[in-house]
């Protein structure tokens, strides 16, 4: 009498646990780990990730910040150190994603969920033009050769030893590979590998860093996927086709590589020239509108020829415009409306220049504030102020800017920038940047009779 009930309620318990998975659990595939949250692995480097002028950029992180946004999800960020960790960390299913430039080896493919491709590189080993580097692969037997650990330099030089059997190099997790470009120019070891994007990016810096030859074939930069994420690896790719087809991806490509031209040595002639050519049309506003901000009228000049050769009309792929070079919201901010307009753009770059002088600490010596103010415009003020705050770290003077210089380069180190609030700067740039433009400031101040004196 009671078999039909018992039946009845054995089928309804087992009803119970298919419905709520109480008995066999089943997976499910939510979008990210954090719900609402895309939680993503990233670095600290320029062709990834890094705090500029106006915020967070790079081109990784634009474009992994649009789609967060495309998704509706808030993007939280974890900055790893090295490939190594990052690698480790998505194994271990940390994130939902690792965007760092990471390449598609087969390696690589046999361990990880990766996305779809969108930047194409080719691995080159790296030399300096000014020391001994080889110029083919049996040559590079003779070399020693320091890369990062974990890469994909690695797998392709591990190929490359099999028909070069006394090939040897060494790994390391303390570089990223833009530092250990800096430590080739430095002529401190005599050849890295490094992705042609990467290699182009530091060449605008370090001019001296020469291509000695490649040792892949092209290959394919994607993200790494949580393997679990199997609803987010679809998202992702019906995304980047519609980043692809409307041309959006090739636009983010363009801002951050169109212009890694190489950053020619000073052109004393073409300056001299210019002079003559360029300025006497626009030394009014540069006159009137660095008195108006406290500013030597030959400093803003020098400054502008740095930015734009005194071109009225440039324009980068990043969408700086016109002789003062202003960004977009930096010109809103001003109240500039045309920034193809000479006048404006100088009235614009001075008045911008004066604010960031404003925010110089008052402990740094007039003379030198000028070298302060530059730096910030090139990097952004919270790097010069870590820089000030490592400086004391150091046991050097945060007020001198011959002491800062020789700081700010340090901001590329993760043993340095880890605990700093700004974290990673490419440092070697403002010190360039300023450089540059006193050294353009002297000879102007020579070519029109006029002396002053600038920090060392």
């Amino acid at each position: 009498m009671r078999k039909p009930g018992i039946r009845c309620m054995t089928l309804f318990l087992l009803l119970l646990c298919l419905l709520f998975s109480s008995c066999n659990p089943v997976k499910i595939d939510s979008i990210s780990i954090n719900p609402g949250k895309l939680t993503v692995l990233i670095r600290n480097i320029p062709t990834v990730y890094y705090e500029g002028p106006e915020g967070k950029m790079g081109f990784e992180y634009d474009l992994v910040k649009a789609f967060a946004d495309h998704m509706g999800l808030e993007l939280k960020l974890k900055v790893v150190d090295s490939v190594t960790d990052i690698l480790k960390a998505i194994e271990n299913g940390e994130a939902d994603l690792a965007a760092a430039g990471l390449t598609r080896t087969d390696e690589r493919e046999k361990r990880f969920l990766f996305g779809p491709d969108y930047f194409t590189v080719q691995q080159q080993v790296v030399g300096n033009r000014s020391h001994p580097y080889p110029r083919k692969a049996e040559e590079l037997q003779n070399f020693d050769l320091l890369v990062l650990k974990n890469t994909s330099y690695v797998e392709e030089l591990k190929k490359l030893q099999q028909q070069y059997p006394k090939l040897h190099w060494q790994e390391t997790d303390e570089y990223s590979t833009d530092q250990l470009l800096e430590q080739v120019w430095l002529g401190k070891i005599s050849c890295t590998v490094a992705d042609s994007n990467i290699l182009a990016m530091n060449r605008r810096y370090f001019p001296e860093l020469m291509v000695a030859f490649p040792i892949s074939e092209e290959q394919s930069l994607a993200w790494i996927i949580n393997r679990k994420k199997l609803r987010l690896k679809a998202k992702l790719a019906q995304w980047f086709d519609i980043i692809k087809n409307s041309g959006r991806l090739a636009e983010l490509k363009d801002r951050y590589y169109g212009y890694t031209e190489i950053f020619d040595y000073v052109d004393i002639k073409v300056f001299t020239r210019r002079i003559s050519s360029r300025l006497p049309e626009i030394q009014e506003f540069f006159q009137k509108y660095a008195a108006q901000y406290h500013i030597p009228w030959t400093l803003l000049a020098a400054k502008a020829y740095q930015e734009s050769h005194w071109d009225p009309n440039a324009v980068s792929p990043t969408g700086v415009k016109g002789i003062m070079m202003l960004t977009l919201p930096t010109a809103k901010a001003l109240g500039i409306t045309n920034r193809l307009d000479p006048e404006q753009s100088i009235k614009g770059g001075a008045h911008y220049f004066g604010q960031l002088l404003d925010r110089v600490p008052e402990s740094v010596p007039e003379k030198q504030r000028a070298a302060f103010a530059m730096a910030a415009y090139n990097v952004g003020m919270g790097h010069i102020y870590d820089a000030r705050k490592l400086a004391r770290k150091l046991g050097k003077d945060p007020d001198s800017w011959k002491d800062i210089k020789s700081v700010l380069p340090l901001l590329s180190r993760k043993k340095y920038y880890k605990d700093l609030q700004h974290g990673y700067a490419r440092g070697y740039e403002p010190v360039i940047y300023v450089e540059r433009i006193f050294n353009y400031r002297n000879i102007l101040e020579q070519k029109l009779g006029l002396l002053s004196t600038h920090p060392g």
